[in-house]
């Protein structure tokens, strides 16, 4: 006899709060023990949660990506803009252009082919959110580092799609002859799902507001939310677009449209909390520590790389765009996590340099396993550091 999916979502909720409680007693972020909960008793360690397991669970990660993304959009307010400018473009631009840079320079030097070096440098430019947005929530950070933060985190996804958009033109030059045509169409590509991310998403934030306008009581508002966000999800899926994306203009759209949005934040983080430690205990149980001792040379250069290249670009960006201090000191130790965007841009690159393609994807994983385990630690310490984490 099978046990049940429901038992296996208790038994992750529980190792969820058994782990969380044991980090904080030792003053680590809670998602650090969610993550290391899964670890251990997933595959890699006791294989208590099984590969099939986890891939009946595979939606854990796409509903809490999508509320996170709605989350974030929510904090994109007009009057926000207004008072900081440009900044956070300005930031989330240097950080991963000069992640991206950095990264192909360093593997160059080691005497890696350019195909491979430029398609792996561009993946260095995904950020992934969702611990970040974690430990935010989790320590009630607030200052200015915090604001910069969550719209750099925002933005940072569509700057590595557009960026691994013209790195997979020029590879795919390398490793082959290709007609001016389909060169075109590579380099135009991430532009065009962009752009059809942005309408989808803004289209479904505009609607969203009538709804919220005929139902009042918390209960109803909560199943509208709930239904745009998967509606968004879904929509995107179909059409191929950056569901990250969609759903976040959906929630920045909103926010400036409906009065209604800051209850639907207060909403969403009552629903959000067990979704979230699902979440980071199903992606700490899919790390495969096995990967560790094959990734080598090149993987170390990549990892010690990436955060080089996103310190010193935040820096930079902050500079240039006249933030306060604490912004350009502490802002890079925050965007060291890298997850989802980045796995689902190895699994393009196979297509792009099918040669190279195993080596990309156990250099990925590798760093998403140790960049998941540091990056909340280094995000709180950061936070800590500038003042903005209450004692």
């Amino acid at each position: 006899m099978e046990l049940s999916i429901v038992f296996y979502i208790a038994i992750v909720l529980i190792i969820g709060l058994v782990f969380g409680q044991l980090a904080a007693f030792v003053k680590l972020p809670s998602v650090t023990g969610y993550l290391v909960g899964g670890l251990i008793v997933g595959p890699s360690v006791l294989n208590g949660l099984t590969p099939e397991v986890l891939e009946s669970l595979d939606i854990v990660e796409e509903v809490a990506l999508a509320f996170i993304a709605f989350t974030v959009g929510l904090s994109f307010k007009r009057s926000y803009f207004k008072r900081v400018g440009i900044g956070p473009v300005i930031i989330a631009l240097c950080e991963s252009v000069a992640a991206v840079l950095i990264v192909i320079g360093g593997l160059l030097l080691i005497g890696v082919d350019l195909a491979f070096a430029i398609i792996l440098g561009a993946i260095a430019a995904a950020t992934d959110p969702a611990s970040t947005i974690m430990v935010i929530k989790e320590f009630k950070a607030k200052g200015p580092v915090t604001e910069t933060l969550m719209s750099v985190v925002a933005l940072d996804d569509a700057m590595a799609l557009i960026l691994f958009g013209f790195a997979s033109a020029i590879a795919r030059m390398l490793v082959q002859t290709q007609g001016e045509l389909s060169l075109i169409s590579s380099i135009l590509s991430p532009f065009i799902d962009i752009f059809f991310a942005v309408l989808i998403g803004a289209v479904l934030g505009f609607l969203m507001k009538w709804p919220l306008k005929f139902f009042q009581t918390s209960s109803n508002r909560l199943v509208v939310l709930i239904s745009f966000v998967f509606l968004a999800s879904g929509i995107s899926v179909y059409f191929g677009v950056s569901e990250l994306l969609t759903i976040m203009v959906m929630g920045a759209v909103l926010t400036n449209i409906s009065l209604a949005a800051t209850k639907m934040n207060d909403l969403a983080d009552r629903i959000t909390t067990p979704i979230y430690v699902m979440f980071f205990v199903v992606s700490g149980a899919g790390l495969d520590v096995s990967v560790i001792p094959t990734v080598g040379f090149v993987g170390l250069v990549y990892i010690i790389l990436r955060v080089v290249g996103k310190i010193a670009g935040a820096y930079l960006g902050a500079d240039l765009a006249h933030t306060p201090k604490t912004v350009s000191r502490y802002l890079g130790m925050t965007l060291i996590p890298q997850a989802g965007v980045a796995i689902g841009l190895t699994a393009i690159a196979e297509s792009i340099v099918p040669m190279y393609a195993a080596q990309i994807k156990v250099v990925v994983l590798c760093s998403t396993l140790i960049y998941a385990l540091i990056g909340p630690l280094t995000t709180k310490m950061a936070l800590t550091k500038a003042g903005e984490i209450p004692s």
